[in-house]
């Protein structure tokens, strides 16, 4: 003998499985003895979820509005061809030689309408991801080398190690590299 199972086979079974569950948690929500601390903990736990979810709500809208302007900030600047004003190109240099470099305090940036100037000890493995990562800037004409290359920072002060916080490079990190080693 062959027993079809349809679906209102099935619901019978589902509905007492769903009774069985449901009065096995009122049962222990609702014991006189520990009930209480339960329904509390249940309570507490709940409202941690509804406090994360709406913090990590609120950090993803931030990140999208401020990766929305920041598209839109780059669309914006996309037709203008002026150079910006020395300070605020060495500012950018700067920005971005603290993304190649270890000890980046150590390299003397000068700009003059748009060449960048670059004195100072470095890091002979570090040299060339500086000066390219230097020439990627937006506005930079040319980018003049006066760089002390060391293999070591042997006596050197400035090579030494940086100061207060870690640079990204220190760590490893990048915004531009993946390793995927």
């Amino acid at each position: 003998m062959r027993i079809l199972h349809t679906s209102s086979n099935r619901k019978p079974a589902a509905a007492l499985l769903g009774g069985i569950g449901i009065g096995a948690a009122l049962m222990y929500l609702l014991d006189p003895d520990r009930g209480r601390r339960r329904r509390a903990l249940v309570r507490d736990k709940a409202v941690h979820f509804a406090r994360v979810s709406g913090d990590r709500l609120g950090a993803r809208s931030r990140d999208w509005r401020n990766r929305a302007s920041g598209l839109a900030a780059r669309a914006k600047g996309e037709g203008q061809t002026e150079t910006p004003d020395d300070g605020v190109l060495a500012a950018r240099v700067r920005s971005e030689m603290g993304q190649a470099v270890r000890n980046p305090g150590a390299i003397h940036v000068s700009v003059r309408a748009g060449r960048v100037t670059l004195t100072g000890p470095v890091l002979a493995e570090e040299k060339a991801k500086l000066l390219s990562r230097v020439e990627a800037v937006a506005g930079v004409e040319g980018v003049e080398d006066r760089l002390e290359p060391h293999e070591i920072p042997g006596d050197i002060s400035a090579l030494q190690g940086a100061k207060g916080r870690r640079s990204k490079a220190d760590r490893g990190e990048s915004r531009f590299e993946t390793d995927n080693a």
